[in-house]
């Protein structure tokens, strides 16, 4: 569908058609229309998918119309929680940029900064708030956010903010606005209390889902090493050594894991940092910056804090530890080889996660090229060498457990005779 078939304002379609949007992304054909309809919606989307601009562009529209070239006292009319100050601060640019043609206003607040500037953007009057959880119920306590006038609610990244611990503060701030309001939940996994949170302050909405993405980038060269798990550390060092990497992401499955593999880089004199959810938001924002200005050359994230690094001609992804789901794979290596620039994506496999492997291969359909010359192989051979020898055994065991029935059976009929 076209930007221009959706029926937005010429102020946004100015801004959209400037950007050099034309068609709009699955996930923005289907919330926009019923976002604009007023309806309440649930929408599973991951990062990337364009889910800021499906809420962001229908809420200045709507506003538009409202509020138009108003010159009076602006309040608070929509407001979007969102888990980390990253993930604020790449949202609040996008309403500026959507609503660059308009009279439309917005803030964004979070911890771990003085208040001060932020408290004189609240004084001076906003019509959309971007905040994170903690940053927003502070200032609402001291009396700085009124939320009576509020039009629409967005829960943005809703699991990322189950896991970061904040539900409960959603809860809280969801009671502080009208019940009249419209109400926009989005999140990249449903699990159970998102779908509790949905159910108890959702009314009838509406549900919209983009297919997770299954296809890597043409221009990312994809590798694969059948590393023993105890030796990762040690391939790690190696290869960033020996093939010279810099400006290098790598994916830990773990918090705890994250800061051991920075320990483990920094040992040997590797400038390396790590960022997940135990990082203060400050913290995170601190070795981001550094990581961009080139000061560390390895940054180790967990899944849910990496929805918030947003590098342009990011060279280097690593998967110390791969997947669980395959999907996850696909955004991971997505980090690179972005505005047609090439990138290389490597990946460790040990062999505990052998199966997360074949369902990574079976989703993407691309046939990886295993690097097989390096220090620390699997001991006992390749992963092919190993499926195969335990084929063997699972074909024998089949065979005696056939023979074990068999015998057990002649048994049983001599017994009965």
């Amino acid at each position: 569908m076209l930007f221009e078939e959706l029926s937005l304002s010429k102020s946004i379609q100015k801004a959209v058609f400037e950007l050099g949007y034309k068609e709009a992304t699955p996930i923005q054909e289907q919330a926009i229309p019923i976002v604009l309809s007023g309806k309440d919606i649930i929408g599973c989307a991951q990062t990337g998918t364009g889910k800021t601009a499906a809420f962001a562009i229908p809420i200045i529209h709507q506003l538009h119309r409202i509020v138009g070239s108003s010159k009076k006292t602006k309040v608070i009319r929509a407001l979007v929680v969102t888990p980390t100050r990253e993930l604020a601060v790449q949202i609040g640019q996008s309403f500026d940029t959507y609503a660059k043609f308009t009279n439309i206003t917005q803030t964004t607040i979070f911890g771990g900064v003085s208040q001060n500037s932020q408290v004189d953007n609240l004084k001076s009057g906003v019509d959309i708030l971007i905040a994170t959880p903690g940053r927003l119920l502070d200032l609402h306590k001291q009396g700085f956010i009124e939320l009576d006038h509020l039009h629409t609610l967005v829960l943005d990244e809703a699991d990322q903010m189950l896991d970061m611990g904040f539900i409960n503060d959603v809860k809280k701030i969801v009671k502080l606005t009208p019940k009249n309001r419209q109400t926009l939940l989005f999140s990249a996994t449903m699990p159970l209390a998102i779908r509790e949170l949905a159910e108890m302050f959702l009314q009838d909405p509406a549900k919209v889902s983009v297919t997770p993405i299954s296809s890597t980038a043409e221009n990312v060269e994809q590798r694969i090493y059948f590393v023993e798990k105890t030796e990762k550390r040690n391939l790690l060092y190696h290869l960033i050594k020996n093939e010279n990497l810099s400006d290098v992401l790598v994916f830990s499955r773990t918090k705890h894991g994250a800061d051991n593999v920075v320990k483990n880089l920094r040992k040997k004199n590797i400038a390396a940092e790590a960022i997940h959810g135990d990082k203060s938001q400050n913290a995170r924002q601190r070795v981001l910056d550094a990581f961009k200005n080139k000061e560390v050359g390895v940054l180790v994230a967990t899944d849910i804090a990496a929805r918030g690094i947003d590098i342009d001609q990011l060279p280097f992804v690593i998967n110390f530890d791969l997947p669980n789901i395959p999907e996850t794979y696909v955004h991971r290596i997505g980090r690179t080889g972005r505005a047609g620039n090439g990138g290389i994506a490597i990946s460790f496999c040990g062999k505990d996660e052998h199966p997360y492997w074949k369902d990574i291969i079976k989703l993407i359909k691309v046939d990886v090229k295993t690097i097989s010359d390096h220090p620390y192989p699997w001991h006992s051979g390749s992963p092919e060498t190993t499926a195969s020898n335990s084929q063997k055994n699972s074909n024998r065991s089949k065979e005696a457990n056939k023979s074990r029935k068999s015998l057990n059976s002649k048994k049983n009929k001599k017994r009965w005779y």
